[in-house]
């Protein structure tokens, strides 16, 4: 099995997360690069959405991930947040699209649940496992910059699962 290098987009208009993890399932898993894509708010809203493709898609060609991890937009009481969030979300899939990279998507609770056992953690215990796993000195900051690690974290582990299970599936299929 060889090692699987993961973008994980933490979305947001404003500060958007981006955290890449490379690793195999069952072995430690190393940071490789991780920060946070900032947009001004009283920018014009196609500016600052050109401004975090141009961010994302450097990123991309720099780093060269196997796949983009980005978190499923849920619903919030805030809109005008949600749509921020679902426009980030949008371009960083976008990005990955135009240079052929596969994205997954990844709820809340999912990537919670990957990271610290409980899909009902809070962001300080999901920056804690980040620090751990990744061996770091301290937790990644702000916390937009630990959850897209978290993302790509859960990638890792989740994806390759569901991969063998596709794989298996497939296979069943082709037996048939």
């Amino acid at each position: 099995m060889r090692s699987l290098r993961v973008l994980g987009v933490d979305p947001g208009l404003t500060r958007c997360g981006v955290g890449i993890v490379e690793g195999i399932v069952g072995r430690p898993l190393d940071l490789v690069d991780v920060g946070v894509v900032r947009t001004p708010s009283d920018l014009d809203l196609a500016k600052r959405l050109l401004r975090l493709e141009r961010a994302l898609d450097e990123i991309v060609v720099r780093q060269r991930p196997d796949v983009v991890a980005v978190e499923r937009v849920f619903s919030q009481h805030n809109v005008r947040t949600v749509m921020g969030t679902a426009q980030a979300s949008g371009i960083a899939m976008l990005v990955a699209a135009r240079h052929g990279i596969p994205v997954q998507l990844h709820t809340p609770s999912e990537v919670k649940a990957a990271v610290t056992g409980s899909g009902r953690a809070d962001k300080a215990q999901v920056a804690a496992m980040v620090t751990r796993l990744l061996r770091l000195d301290a937790p990644p900051k702000p916390a937009d910059a630990a959850d897209a690690l978290a993302l790509a974290i859960c990638h890792i582990w989740r994806g390759a699962a569901q991969n063998r299970l596709a794989a298996a599936v497939a296979a069943a299929g082709a037996a048939r």
